[in-house]
């Protein structure tokens, strides 16, 4: 029966030649977030000693942890979270991964041509795809923000001239890095923020401090970006994760 058709899609993709990757933290106090913000807190509203059930009620910043960001986030009359579509959580994904040349250079900007170096090996990038900058970074724990003796940030980002050209040439769908910010604090150059700024005004959101990249591949795999329908919202903790062919 051609209803049931997604089912045996479904069937597959649950078959060990599949293989399903978180890309998200897990929510806690201890989880990495933009130093500006206070860890999560909770506290439970209901327990076991007095109920038949247990309620906690969490207090947390919209951008924290692996997170969305809505165009509204940044342009004032940006679509805010409601009002995402369903369809656009999920993406082909494209990752490209310069995390060799961020171990000499934590203030590496990936650049357009570094995206032409892999469409040379990989194809070029699909519309509507989310592309992903891979930089290992989230293997350094909660030591996000990298900063030196002056105590200035060091960390990998994006040259907003990349970003231009992704949405402009290949008229992608999202964006996503392992960083807490999208513009690399060290690039002289680019005022801070001004990439961020620029995918939001572009009707497109962005995915923040992902981690895992390194467990899928550069292409083929599927990616679905999932938050609530917050009305007026801005931004949430999002949960992240990609399915793709397993290694042989």
């Amino acid at each position: 029966m051609k209803n049931l058709i997604l089912w045996e899609y479904l069937k597959e993709m649950k078959r060990p030649k599949f293989k399903w990757v978180d890309l998200s933290y897990e929510l806690s106090a201890e989880t990495p977030h933009w130093y500006g913000f206070q860890p999560l807190g909770s506290r439970i509203l209901l327990d076991f000693d007095k109920t038949p059930v247990k309620v906690f009620e969490y207090t947390f910043p919209g951008q924290y942890g692996t997170h969305v960001d809505i165009p509204a986030h940044f342009d004032p009359k940006g679509r805010t979270q409601e009002k995402i579509r369903v369809d656009e959580f999920a993406y082909p994904l494209c990752v490209i991964d310069k995390s060799e040349a961020v171990k000499t250079n934590p203030d590496y900007a990936l650049t357009i041509e570094d995206i032409k170096e892999w469409e040379t090996v990989y194809g070029m990038i699909p519309e509507n795809a989310f592309v992903a900058f891979r930089s290992d970074w989230y293997k350094r724990g909660a030591d996000l923000d990298n900063r030196d003796s002056e105590g200035k940030q060091h960390y990998p980002g994006w040259k907003i001239e990349a970003v231009k050209w992704l949405v402009e040439e290949r008229k992608v769908g999202a964006i996503g890095h392992e960083t807490s910010d999208t513009d690399p604090p060290a690039l002289e150059e680019q005022v801070p923020y001004k990439a961020e700024e620029y995918i939001l005004y572009q009707d497109k959101f962005q995915i923040e401090l992902m981690k895992n990249l390194d467990k899928v591949p550069p292409v083929g795999a599927i990616i679905f970006c999932t938050f609530p329908s917050l009305k007026g919202g801005t931004g949430f903790p999002a949960r992240c994760f990609a399915v793709c062919p397993a290694e042989e």
